[in-house]
């Protein structure tokens, strides 16, 4: 340890130096020193994007999911937070940094967790007992008592804070929390006379927090005792060093001077002369480390989640590395300082600084084009924008400025706040969402009348298939294709097609959909949507770049979904068996005529004249499942052509076969040429089941059928459906249909009997209604609203009044379940004098928003206006008056 001692009194020690000696300490008190997690969660924990203190690796162990390797543990957890990335820059905030933490899983608890608190703070790094003072929830009373009465801390320096309580995330453990602050002095505060520990100035500074995990909040916000309480507590490092180190701020210790020092060095400047130079050379130093640690446990830059962070921490690093008069390579050459600074405690950064400099290097090239060109056109907008007195920068011009500069949207929101302008960011998103259906209305490429032939048989090597063998395989880019043709890289959220020297993936074929899966290199990842075969000894994988960055020539891991191919082999081995079943059952003729092999179905076309009959589809579904619970051998052979057709291998009629030809045979019941890929024994393919047969053309037919999960699903969702209703219909399940084809005879008796009724009714309102109809020149006339269920009723009620009359007209209306209706019916003697049932309609609609027609004799009309059908009614007599007389 150093003899030199700052203000407090404390002696120097290095940051490496603090970092051990935390970990010798809870050693000491019997602690299980754990390795730091890395900064992408687990896959299962979806609480945080990125790891933001050291207890989420101990969540398990909290819930009690997980045994712990020891109820003791001490960690040096990396850690990186988002929530203050604006910020960073001035005296005090970062993104990445080191928490140092203890944890008891259901040992130890308030009274150890405070007293070695007090016991490291004071004795291993001579903190001066009298600048420290503990903070405590307003109802955590235990806590108090410990603090005064055991550890000897003055009650009044024992401050009392609502927001000590602490939880990682949304959901999971969580407590009240017992936050130690440091006192830096007057010269530090704000001059209030309530300064005190939890005040926003700078004097008090919190450097350790002990969390007492009682709680559990789950995704509803309910909040549970844990079973056993647990403690984790966390101080970070920085904060350490620097109080340690008598530093102003954090960037002015060991920790981050290697790095400023090198920034200022290339930059030519000195740090802490001018505040907008500070200001910038942190943001480098800070954007770089954390850059450096997120690519170390496997981040690339990309547009979506942790790979955005990393994106936008490191173009900030590189845009204010440019305003510091940094030009060309610089980051990567940054990233070396991280590396080697801390290359004993983190041997990863080691291991991995080929690919950290080379994403470094390739995004700083990258960047520095779209600065250039997108600075030069916001500059310009900036300028326009001034001189017309306006101060938004609209939606499409920001969206412009990302789709065809490639400028991120955040660094145009940042720019313009420096400018004093705003950005609309509704506009932009509507334009976003605008490009993203036009994207997915159209095809990933859009070649035109481009010959992709000519790209096609330019590529060398050709592809070595390996998946017949394995899903994973180690291979080279041999080219990658954009939208305008052949290029030597492609970065995140660009969608290519990728060629490879081998590879495991199938390409589609024979019916058989291509693979999917994940193509990885050493700076980035490529999610293979589709795989296709444009020439025979040609594969190429479609999709796009999710991560990082991808070239020509550059190693890759090749690896199929092997889920999703293990559902497309049973898929296509249960074709081969549907084949054989059908041949069996509707006869030799049957041919296949086509096919699909998907994972999540499959579909077969055939020849045949006549559909195939229930009793023929469940006799087919009995062979295949036959067969497949015999757990027949799948054997596949490559032979000549001539001696596969004369071993008895059925070939597909107008497909081409080379010389040399795939078998593939099931036992001695099935065998024919293909090239798919197959499961090894029938029992694999699990339950199969056909769902539908029809005809597609003519002489066609097609069954679609499931296997495996899919088929397992499916009959057990009927399964649960039949219950259900079994239930329903207090029968048992196999009762059901018996008991359903009762109740449609009875439903249908009821119908019946209720038409009956409603005619009678019918009768018996038109007899009524006679009642009120006028005498007019001889003839009757009947206009009025009458109360009917549909229109039926309303020509049952028309016919019987007409029926009832010599000579007359009838115009009748209706509000049918909130719809207007009209009638209107015209004896033949009356037609024959010139009035028309649909003149009348015609004339009378306009007054329900209506239209209509019809015979002379009978005619209706609907609408909208219900609220129009006295009115409508009304038009009768001015409309007949006239044409009734002589």
């Amino acid at each position: 340890m150093s003899t030199q001692v700052n203000e407090f009194g404390m002696p120097w020690m290095s940051g490496f130096d603090i970092r051990q000696r935390f970990v010798e300490f809870f050693e000491s008190k019997q602690h299980l020193h754990v390795a730091s997690s890395s900064l992408v969660p687990p896959a299962g924990d979806t609480s945080v994007l990125l790891t933001t203190a050291g207890m989420q690796q101990m969540i398990p162990y909290f819930l009690g999911l997980e045994t712990p390797p020891a109820v003791r543990m001490c960690t040096v957890q990396k850690c990186f937070r988002t929530v203050d990335i604006d910020e960073v820059g001035d005296e005090s905030h970062s993104t990445f940094f080191f928490m140092l933490g203890n944890f008891s899983v259901r040992d130890y608890f308030k009274h150890e967790s405070l007293a070695w608190t007090w016991e490291f703070l004071t004795e291993w790094m001579h903190f001066p007992a009298e600048r420290l003072y503990p903070t405590i929830h307003p109802d955590d009373e235990e806590s108090f008592l410990i603090w005064r009465d055991e550890v000897g801390v003055p009650e009044e320096r024992i401050g009392r804070l609502e927001d000590n309580w602490w939880q990682a995330g949304p959901t999971g453990p969580n407590g009240p929390d017992s936050e130690v602050y440091f006192d830096r002095g007057e010269q530090w505060g704000c001059g209030s006379d309530d300064c005190a520990p939890g005040c926003d100035c700078p004097r008090y500074l919190e450097v350790w927090n002990n969390v007492f995990m009682q709680y559990n909040t789950t995704a509803d916000g309910v909040r549970t005792p844990l079973a056993k309480p647990c403690v984790d507590t966390g101080m970070g490092l920085e904060r350490l060093v620097l109080l340690t180190q008598g530093a102003r701020t954090m960037y002015e210790t060991d920790f981050y001077q290697p790095i400023v020092r090198r920034i200022c060095e290339r930059a030519g400047v000195s740090y802490g002369v001018d505040p907008s130079i500070d200001r910038s050379v942190r943001i480098v130093a800070d954007h770089t480390r954390g850059s450096v640690f997120l690519i170390g446990d496997g981040v690339l830059p990309g547009n979506e989640g942790r790979s955005y962070v990393l994106r936008r921490v490191m173009r900030k690093a590189i845009r204010h590395a440019r305003s510091l008069g940094i030009e060309g390579e610089f980051i990567a050459e940054l990233a070396s300082v991280v590396i080697d600074q801390f290359a004993d405690v983190h041997p990863e950064l080691v291991e991995r600084r080929s690919q950290i400099t080379k994403v470094m290097s390739y995004e700083e090239a990258s960047f520095g084009r779209t600065l250039a060109s997108g600075m030069n056109r916001l500059q310009a907008l900036t300028a326009e924008l001034k001189e017309r007195g306006e101060t938004l920068i609209s939606g499409e011009e920001a969206f412009r400025l990302y789709d065809t500069y490639g400028f991120p949207y955040d660094l145009t929101v940042e720019l313009a706040l420096e400018e004093g302008l705003s950005v609309d960011d509704a506009g932009y998103r509507a334009a976003m969402e605008r490009q993203r259906e036009t994207s997915r209305s159209g095809a990933v490429f859009n070649t035109g009348d481009r010959n992709w032939g000519e790209f096609y048989a330019a590529i060398q090597p050709r592809t070595t298939f390996l998946g017949y063998e394995t899903t994973t395989a180690d291979a080279t880019i041999v080219a990658i294709l954009g939208a305008n043709g052949t290029q030597e890289q492609a970065e995140a959220g660009e969608q290519i097609e990728l060629v490879l020297d081998r590879t495991p993936f199938y390409a589609e074929s024979g019916g058989q959909v291509g693979d999917s899966g994940k193509i990885h290199a050493e700076t980035g990842l490529f999610d293979v949507d589709d795989t296709r075969k444009p020439t025979p000894d040609l594969f190429v994988h479609r999709g796009t770049v999710q991560e990082g960055f991808i070239r020509v020539g550059e190693s890759v891991t090749a690896r199929v979904d092997s889920y999703r191919r293990s559902q497309i082999r049973r898929n296509h081995t249960a074709t081969h068996l549907l084949h054989k079943a059908l041949r069996t059952v509707v006869g030799e003729d049957s041919r296949q005529a086509g096919s699909l092999v998907a994972p999540d179905r499959l579909r077969f076309d055939f020849t045949s004249l006549e559909p195939v009959s229930a009793g023929q589809i469940r006799t087919i579904n009995e062979i295949v499942n036959r067969e497949i619970v015999a757990d027949r051998a799948v054997a596949t052979d490559v032979m000549e052509q001539k001696e596969a057709i004369v071993a008895g291998a059925m070939a597909l009629f107008g497909e081409k076969y080379g010389d040399q030809v795939r078998v593939v045979k099931i036992d001695d019941i099935s065998m024919e040429l293909c090239g798919g890929t197959h499961v090894s024994r029938t029992g694999e393919i699990g339950p199969f089941i056909i769902t539908s047969e029809g005809s597609v053309a003519s002489g066609i037919r097609r069954i679609e059928a499931l296997t495996g999960h899919a088929a397992t699903e499916r009959m057990l969702g009927q399964q649960r459906l039949l219950d259900e209703m079994g239930r329903d219909l207090k029968v048992s399940w196999s009762e059901v249909s018996e008991s359903v084809h009762g109740l449609q005879d009875r439903v249908r008796e009821l119908e019946r009997e209720v038409e009956g009724y409603r005619e009678r009714i019918a009768k018996a309102q038109s007899a009524e209604l006679l009642g009120v109809a006028a005498r007019v020149n001889g003839a009757t006339v009947l206009v009025t609203l009458v109360d009917v269920d549909d229109r039926d009723a309303l020509r049952t009620m028309g016919d019987y009044a007409r029926d009832r009359i010599e000579s007359g007209v009838i115009v009748l209306g209706a509000n049918i379940d909130g719809s207007p209706a009209l009638l209107a019916m015209v004896t033949p003697d009356l037609v024959g004098r010139g009035v028309k049932a649909g003149d009348i309609i015609r004339y009378i609609a306009p007054k329900i928003d209506g239209r209509g027609g019809g015979r002379p004799e009978l005619a209706e009309a609907g609408g909208k206006n219900v609220d129009g059908l006295s009115d409508a009614l009304r038009e009768v007599a001015p409309f007949l008056e006239g044409k009734l007389e002589g």
